[in-house]
């Protein structure tokens, strides 16, 4: 019901579907302060503006911002990083990263500069960090840990959630004007509870290691107080997945994945055998399959 291929943007040939209708931004918008904006003859004629046309070229170079998915936790080893194995920027011939299918060259033109446990108040700070690499490609993975709490009250506000997205886009947009940037929506926490909650030793690693309590306390428990709060933290993961497509939606050289990720019915084959919820080889490689589509739709990249 939710595979990659029919949730890709349609249809984008042209460019002016490519980036206003994928991402609904204003070519215009946010052009260096020494750079002339296209004449409107020159509009009218169709020539593309200068951001429209560094949308074409391929990338060179890849940074990736985000938490312990991006990094890929507990692909490799129990409780350790393995970014060579990220969807994002990952060298490693295991998984066909983003970075692997779009880069001549991945190794030495790659920067994660995710961090496991983040949550979306890091976010500039990563940006800042990505800005200093100027790549031609960032792409944004964040808010699992802002919904993963150890109670629905700990959740981070939708609110503070906008600002440090909004602070985080217009900054590269302002500082990288040519650079296209690609986010991917959170994935659904409920489908995870939905696959794991009837292991007998998954159950028993979520609570010993107090993974995402806010949605996975006591995961055999299917009475009413149980299911308010797990709709509760599944809710704010789509208005968070909002918020990501709002302000993305600001902008001309981000694209956004439609919810593909959120939508897409993750198995256990998908996730961790140390923890049945971060992403193992066969997840990082959906997560990369659904970016390379959508980006591939949006133009120039091969």
């Amino acid at each position: 019901m939710r595979k990659v291929a029919a949730l890709v943007c349609s249809g984008a040939v042209a460019l002016s579907l490519a980036l206003a209708g994928c991402t609904g931004g204003d070519p215009t918008q946010g052009k260096d302060k020494g750079s002339a904006a296209p004449s409107e003859g020159a509009e009218k004629a169709g020539k593309p503006s200068e951001r429209a046309r560094a949308a074409l070229r391929p990338p060179r170079s890849v940074a990736a911002l985000g938490d312990s998915i991006t990094r890929g936790f507990h692909v490799c080893e129990p409780l350790s990083d393995c970014p060579e194995k990220s969807w994002s920027t990952g060298t490693s011939d295991d998984v066909d990263s983003l970075a692997r299918r779009l880069l001549k060259k991945p190794s030495g033109h790659t920067w994660n500069f995710a961090r496991s446990g983040a949550q979306v108040a890091e976010l500039p700070v990563q940006t800042g960090e990505a800005v200093a690499r100027r790549p031609d490609l960032v792409t944004v993975l964040i808010g699992a840990n802002d919904a993963c709490t150890d109670s629905t009250a700990d959740m981070t506000p939708v609110a503070d959630f906008r600002t440090a997205v909004a602070d985080s886009l217009d900054r590269l947009e302002r500082d990288l004007p040519r650079t296209r940037v690609y986010v991917s929506s959170v994935p659904s926490l409920m489908r995870l509870w939905e696959v794991g909650r009837d292991g007998a030793l998954t159950r028993q690693i979520w609570s010993l290691g107090g993974i995402c309590q806010s949605m996975l306390a006591d995961p055999t428990d299917l009475g009413t107080s149980a299911g308010d709060r797990r709709a509760a933290v599944e809710d704010r993961v789509v208005e968070f997945n909002g918020v990501l497509r709002e302000e993305c939606g600001r902008h001309p050289l981000c694209v956004y994945d439609d919810g593909a990720a959120f939508e897409y019915d993750f198995t256990g084959g998908h996730l961790s055998r140390w923890d049945s919820f971060h992403p193992d080889e066969e997840g990082q490689n959906v997560l990369a399959e659904i970016a390379y589509e959508k980006l591939r739709k949006a133009g120039g990249v091969r």
